[in-house]
């Protein structure tokens, strides 16, 4: 099911504008294309597997808002994330908003981790990010755009048995702050930082904790997943694409350089 697929539109002022939003077939980065082509935006989205991105394209198509446009690739892959960024300009004209997002690193502890794990990691998680602003900055540039970084509420606080998710991904808020200064004014960049949502992403990581022992069932590890979070419940993957919209928006023209937590209140760091 369409994530937040009974949300409406905000009015964020933000209709006919173009977003590339990567890693976008599922979990929250669709809901965060979904919530940019309900408010007008037309979108490019992204993944690996075609059949799947051509399932969510059409899904997104039907919330009868802006065009959306399925682009495969491989976010490890240097030539297929400039092939993105020219399939958006060529369709759009341009880019006004850069979303990035991209699938979790494997749990486990330290010393599970195989060297070459952390090698791909940073590919995935920073260098990603890295290629699509090289290519993206100049027509964000062009005419003032925003930049989103969806990363995780791990580089505010370790996670137990996310060591890689723990140490990577402050890579990605460091380069985020320094783009909203380095881009600025023409480009705000922030920086969202999810704690447990209800997606794919939680289920695979459940169940690696069942498989290595750490918890009895899938039932057990989901439930293990809410019971710590002060509003009760896991997030709504809607709720955080709604954010990533507002922050591409005129709306939040005087929020650069944040790192907002969507987590529930499960966060216990002061800043």
């Amino acid at each position: 099911m369409l994530p937040g697929a009974g949300g409406v539109s905000m009015d964020l002022q933000i209709d006919g504008t173009s977003a590339l939003v990567t890693a976008s077939s599922g979990g929250l980065g669709k809901a965060a294309a979904a919530a940019l082509v309900r408010e007008g935006v037309d979108v490019v989205i992204n993944g690996r597997d075609q059949a799947r991105l051509d399932a969510t394209a059409t899904e997104l198509a039907d919330l009868g808002g802006g065009e959306v446009i399925a682009q495969v690739g491989d976010l490890c892959e240097p030539d297929d994330i400039q092939l993105l960024v020219e399939r958006t300009v060529d369709a759009y004209g341009g880019i006004d908003h850069l979303v990035t997002s991209a699938g979790g690193p494997p749990s486990g502890p330290f010393t599970d981790i195989p060297t070459e794990e952390w090698y791909h990691t940073y590919d995935l998680l920073v260098m990603s990010v890295v290629r699509l602003v090289h290519h993206a900055a100049p027509y964000l540039e062009d005419g003032g755009g925003s930049i989103v970084t969806i990363t995780s509420r791990s580089v505010k606080e370790a996670i137990d048995g996310l060591v890689l998710s723990n140490a990577v991904r402050m890579a990605v808020i460091g380069l985020e702050k320094t783009l909203s200064t380095e881009l600025a004014p023409a480009v705000r960049a922030n920086a969202v930082l999810p704690g447990p949502h209800e997606t794919a992403r939680i289920r695979e990581l459940v169940e690696q904790q069942v498989d290595r022992g750490e918890v009895d069932s899938y039932e057990a590890g989901l439930a293990a997943w809410a019971e710590d979070v002060p509003v009760g419940h896991l997030g709504d993957a809607a709720g955080l694409g709604a954010m990533v919209a507002f922050l591409c928006s005129p709306l939040a023209s005087y929020i650069n350089g944040a790192a907002i937590p969507i987590d529930g209140g499960v966060g216990a760091s002061n800043l």
